[in-house]
Parts: C-alpha cells; sequence; structure tokens
C-alpha cells in the first residue's frame, strides 16, 4: 500500500488569473492544495487580501506564499500609516516583486496581484518564479495555466464589461480543473473596482462540464447508463 508524506510541505499546485475589465479586475482561482497525490485541502483560499483595494493570487508552495502575503500585508499597512491613503496596485506589486526576487533561491512562488486604486485604475502584475515583475491586462499562473494560454488568446478581448470578465474567468479556471489533476475543488473569484470588493463562490456543481467531463451521478448503475452517452461538450 502507497505511503503518504503527510509532513512534507504542501503545495498549491493550482490555477490562479487575474484579468483586466472596463473598470476594475477579476481575480480567480480554484481551492485544491496537495501534497503530492494527496489532496490536504479540497477547499482553500487562494485569494489573499492585501489591502482594502489590492488582492493576491497565490501559486506554488502554501507557506512561502503566506509568509509572502504576510510581509507584505505588513509593510503596506506601515506604507498606508505614513501617507496618509491607501497604497497603490504597482506598490503593492513592487513590494511582492522585491521579496520574491531577494528570495528567489529560497521560495517556490508564482503570484498575481491585482486591484484597483484612484491612479491608475484596474491593474493587474505578474510575479512569476524568480521575481520578475510585469504588468498585463490578464495574467494566468500555477500548474493549470499550461491549458488555458489558447484559450484566452481565443477568449480575451479589451473592454469587457464585469459580468463577462468574471464569465471567462470562472469558464477557465473550469476548463483548468478538468484537465489539471493539481487543480480542482470549487472556484472563487474577487471583483475589486471604484465601488469596493465584491468576493463570489462557485461550487463544483455549478461548473460547466468540458469534452469527456460527466455529470455528477447518484449511482453506479446511473454512471454505466450515461457512458453510452455523456455530456455534450461545453461550447466556447
Amino acid at each position: 500500500m502507497e505511503k503518504f508524506d503527510l509532513d512534507a510541505p504542501h503545495s498549491t499546485g493550482t490555477t490562479i488569473i487575474g484579468v483586466t475589465y472596463n473598470g476594475g479586475v477579476v481575480l480567480g482561482a480554484d481551492s485544491r492544495t496537495s501534497n503530492g497525490v494527496y489532496v490536504a485541502n479540497r477547499a482553500s483560499d487562494k485569494i489573499t487580501k492585501l489591502t482594502d483595494n489590492v488582492y493576491l493570487c497565490r501559486s506554488g508552495s502554501a507557506a512561502d506564499t503566506q509568509i509572502v502575503s504576510d510581509y507584505v500585508r505588513y509593510f503596506l499597512h506601515q506604507h498606508t500609516i505614513q501617507l496618509g491613503q491607501p497604497a497603490t496596485v504597482k506598490v503593492a506589486a513592487s513590494l511582492v516583486r522585491l521579496l520574491a526576487y531577494n528570495n528567489k533561491d529560497m521560495l517556490q512562488a508564482g503570484l498575481i496581484v491585482g486591484g484597483w486604486d484612484k491612479y491608475n485604475g484596474g491593474k493587474i502584475y505578474g510575479v512569476p518564479l524568480g521575481g520578475t515583475i510585469i504588468e498585463q491586462p490578464f495574467a494566468i499562473g500555477g500548474s493549470g495555466s499550461s491549458y488555458l494560454y489558447g484559450f484566452f488568446d481565443q477568449a480575451w478581448k479589451e473592454g469587457m464589461t464585469k459580468d463577462e470578465a468574471e464569465q471567462l474567468v470562472v469558464k477557465a479556471v473550469s476548463l483548468a480543473i478538468a484537465r489539471d489533476g493539481a487543480s480542482g475543488g470549487v472556484v472563487r473569484t474577487v471583483i475589486i473596482n471604484e465601488e469596493g470588493v465584491t468576493r463570489n463562490f462557485y461550487p463544483g456543481d455549478r461548473l460547466p462540464l468540458w469534452h469527456e467531463e460527466l455529470e455528477p451521478q447518484n449511482s453506479l448503475l446511473d454512471t454505466w447508463g450515461a457512458a453510452a452517452t455523456g455530456p455534450e461538450p461545453m461550447s466556447m
């Protein structure tokens, strides 16, 4: 019988996404935290609050990304007290980049910073392994991102509405969950704009089905009956 090392470092081998739209940003992530082939947490929250207007999507080592977010949150709190106003998204992303780059030999962290501020509006910054910082209209990361580059090339467009952007994020994460064994669970989204922050939750039974995925069944006999036909592939 295979033995699992439950004390091994937990990994958020995962799917994280950040998308800009006309007025703000939408961040999204799955919820599976794994330890090899063992799922340590099936409903984790990988979108972490840094300030009231800036959030961080985390992939890689769960411990590494949590400590980076804790440090950045502390520094941004001091920054806000000193300046008397909230930090911009660029300042938050630069702090994330500084920690990731200066500790690149010790950290396994792929991060996406997203938020809204009164100076620049909605912004997305990718901070991949190694500590590079890249401003992008959309960013994808984690093990599930390999399945999404072609999808985003086809589906993403400038000037999307809030609902269009969130629908795109949910659809993309569900596609990664269907293809990537390290992604799974539920989909969480965070919408950030001038009006504030909105968090949404999409359980597995509300996610779209993709090619060869089977709908949930109540019994083994139902599964056998559905195998002959199967669900229709989801259209783009």
